[in-house]
């Protein structure tokens, strides 16, 4: 077997196809007029080949004037089998002629064998400060981070939510017409999306209704070790594709399903609760 075949390396490769699927950056920012304010709680399962390897769950928040979104998630069936993990990641910031603008990014990923935390300060799309518990092991095979990287960037939790300028429906093609530059505090990478198609989705609790599917292609930019057979075959895919399902009382979609073809069978990350709820603006305090 290949490196990227064998059942080792799906151990460790298939986390982080989840991983970048879930709070990879898809998020256009586009100025627009203030939308109302809403909330999801979405459940998902994570399989490879038909076969339970993961779960997670995910909330987001958004009012008039700030929003905050948080997952979590671990390894599941199949894949506890050869090895435990889990996750926790979490972004607030500010709601900006209804842009989300993210100050604060954190993300946490645990093994048997590490734990790794990362929190990110950002300002308008600039990290202004980023640390590392513990700090990265240098690689001189590495594609140096710049300073340059930092700016103009989405942290992969506020990425995930896809915003739809205009005042139609924000589910059609031109949802599709976005791509986003990521940074998650170790790799800067591009996410660009192209229409699919329309299509029916039904989560078992919650939402069922038309989803948009887009075509998902990754471009490895820095922070990456270019050798890499996940790299290589995540840059390589033409055939990766996401549906998004509305997040009620805003122009925001979310991830509902996303499916990577693999050499070991289809990875998916398929929600199997999407509870998604509009709440009225607030009113101001009068005297």
């Amino acid at each position: 077997m290949s490196r990227l075949t064998s059942p080792g390396r799906a151990v460790r490769v298939l986390p982080a196809l989840v991983g970048l699927s879930l709070f990879a950056g898809l998020f256009g920012l586009t100025t627009g007029p203030a939308f109302a304010q809403g909330r999801l709680e979405a459940q998902y399962q994570a399989t490879l080949a038909g076969l339970p390897v993961g779960k997670g769950a995910w909330t987001i928040d958004i009012s008039d004037d700030q929003f905050s979104a948080s997952a979590v998630g671990g390894t599941a069936g199949l894949l506890k089998a050869f090895t435990s993990g889990s996750g926790a990641a979490s972004s607030q910031g500010r709601v900006v002629n209804g842009a989300l603008l993210s100050t604060n990014y954190s993300a946490t990923t645990t093994t048997p064998k590490y734990t790794q935390a990362i929190h990110m300060i950002l300002a308008n799309g600039t990290i202004k400060e980023l640390t590392f518990d513990p700090e990265w092991p240098v690689d001189p095979n590495r594609i140096p981070v710049t300073e340059a990287h930092r700016r103009g960037v989405f942290d992969p939790m506020t990425g995930a939510m896809l915003r739809v300028p205009g005042n139609g429906d924000p589910l059609g093609p031109d949802a599709c017409r976005a791509s986003a530059a990521v940074f998650d505090g170790r790799m800067r990478y591009d996410l660009r999306l192209d229409y699919k198609r329309m299509e029916t989705v039904k989560a078992e609790k919650g939402y069922q209704g038309p989803a948009v599917v887009c075509a998902i292609y990754f471009v490895p930019v820095a922070g990456y070790i270019p050798d890499r057979p996940v790299i290589k075959y995540l840059a390589a895919a033409r055939n990766m594709e996401i549906a998004f399902a509305p997040v009620l009382g805003t122009r925001i979609l979310a991830p509902f399903r996303l499916v990577i073809p693999t050499p070991l069978g289809l990875a998916m990350l398929e929600a199997t609760q999407f509870i998604t709820t509009a709440t009225p603006p607030r009113v101001a305090k009068t005297n």
